[in-house]
């Protein structure tokens, strides 16, 4: 049977919960990376300082997993308004390095796994460390 059309897997909007994207209080970005990667991280993050030190808070450079994340990382937190611009530049950027991408909201775990992206690879979390 073929169900394309059909209403089998619509969802209808009543049922839909649909979040308010003004609740999005910040972005972060965390750049993975292992030691045969540490050096190319070290280099972006020189990069990202380079072209974004002013509008983009750079964190700790982690040679060691930390919280939910199951590789080294430094993070990036971005303001609402440098979303886009910071992003973007990632998405082209980013040679062999993973990152990953969240908003900030009142919902650390759904924040981590339901509202995250990726650029490169995606890796498992750990999510206990959030509580789930």
């Amino acid at each position: 049977m073929d169900n394309v059309g059909s209403n089998l897997y619509r969802i209808p909007a009543s049922a839909m919960n649909y979040l308010d994207p003004a609740d999005i209080r910040s972005w972060h970005a965390h750049v993975y990376f292992d030691a045969a990667t540490r050096d190319a991280a070290w280099t972006l993050r020189e990069a990202i300082e380079a072209r974004f030190g002013k509008i983009v808070q750079i964190g700790r450079f982690h040679e060691r997993p930390v919280g939910p994340h199951p590789m080294w990382s430094y993070q990036l937190a971005i303001a609402r308004e440098h979303f886009t611009t910071v992003v973007e530049w990632l998405t082209l950027n980013h040679g062999a390095l993973d990152v990953f991408v969240h908003p900030n909201t009142t919902d650390a775990l759904r924040d981590h796994r339901d509202a995250a992206v990726w650029i490169g690879h995606s890796h498992r979390l750990d999510l206990g460390a959030l509580g789930g």
